[in-house]
């Protein structure tokens, strides 16, 4: 993984499929795929796919992944 730090926007100001694309594309600049995103940071591979598709907002989930991509969270 880089040592970048990225940053991800605020679930409420942006929608959920937004932020679901960013952390897509952050996942592919790291080079994971779904299956590995999903084994770092202990979810499943289709809450993963929910969470980029926009249909699942689930805050802790959120900032795991986020710990996991060193993506930095605003303060909500």
């Amino acid at each position: 993984m880089s040592n970048s730090t990225h940053e991800l926007t605020s679930v409420s100001s942006d929608t959920l499929a937004d932020v679901g694309t960013r952390i897509r594309i952050t996942r592919g600049s790291f080079g994971y795929s779904v299956d590995d995103l999903a084994e770092t940071v202990g979810l499943t591979s289709d809450e993963i796919v929910a969470i980029e598709a926009g249909n699942d907002n689930d805050p802790a989930k959120i900032k795991r992944i986020a710990a996991a991509l060193k993506v930095e969270l605003p303060d909500a």
